[in-house]
């Protein structure tokens, strides 16, 4: 697959760049430019990425950060079976445990929430840092959801960490999760609320609270270039009067839908 050629391969984490030494100079440096491109790209264009993953795999495989690169981009692509085996592999490759949440996360798209709740309760959990933690406890309500215990995912998530008023990494994600269970519960006004408060820590627009909490509240948004248009087709009509008297032309209305994410995590 194609390089870009302002991409070196320099731009990768200096640990992984560690990793790539154990090969030949050419071969780390080719193997690092596709990490660059899927790392680029994973977001944007998680089929591109895939496919640059999967060249990295064919020339690095024994590489721990190559087989953590190839999960993520398979996992962005809703491949979980092939996911699950690259985080796997990672695993046994450096013994690091910061991919249990996924791996959990894993079991869930594969239809195995009851093995994510096995992996939520494991001894492994406790050695995560609480970013990790956090992720994990995602996983879980959403596992309960899978399985319709809506209650018990609002239990799952009502922790330390969500009543805090401190806004960290995990938090907008944390408190979008729980308005959005407790929505499914039909506890609207508590939903509203937390919505809200996701809303206040979601600096980067890393879930879509707005726009559920504009949705719950009524509000819809015009199109401005739907708008724009409509304008024009009107001024147009008042030219052609004697083709068409009387004839309306409206623009479109787009109501503010949510987007809800397939996972919690």
């Amino acid at each position: 697959m194609p390089i870009p050629e302002d991409v070196t391969g320099e731009e990768i984490d200096k640990d992984v760049r560690q990793e790539l030494q154990s090969l030949p100079k050419t071969l780390a440096d080719d193997v690092a430019k596709n990490l660059v491109m899927v790392a680029k790209l994973i977001d944007e264009d998680p089929e591109a990425a895939y496919g640059y993953s999967r060249v990295a795999l064919r020339l690095a495989s024994r590489v721990a950060a190559v087989r953590e690169a190839a999960g993520f981009a398979a996992y962005a692509n809703q491949k979980y079976s092939e996911a699950l085996a690259e985080f796997r592999a990672a695993r046994r490759m450096t013994g690091n445990i910061d991919l249990w949440p996924v791996m959990a996360d894993c079991e869930r798209g594969l239809g195995r929430p009851e093995k994510a709740l096995d992996m939520a309760g494991a001894p492994e959990v406790h050695k995560l840092d609480k970013a990790g933690q956090v992720e994990m406890r995602l996983v879980a309500a959403g596992a309960r959801r899978d399985m319709g215990q809506l209650d018990a995912a609002i239990v799952t998530l009502q922790s330390p960490e969500l009543a805090s008023n401190s806004v960290q990494p995990w938090t907008a994600r944390l408190r979008y999760a729980y308005a959005d269970a407790l929505l499914a519960a039909g506890r609207e006004g508590e939903a509203r609320e937390w919505f809200a408060k996701a809303v206040e820590a979601d600096k980067d627009g890393s879930t879509d609270a707005s726009d559920r909490l504009a949705e719950m509240d009524g509000v819809e948004f015009v199109d401005a270039l739907d708008e724009s248009e409509s304008e024009g087709d009107m001024g147009s009509g008042r030219e052609e009067q004697t083709e068409g008297l009387g004839e309306e032309r409206g623009g479109s209305a787009a109501s503010a839908e949510g987007r809800p994410e397939d996972r919690d995590s």
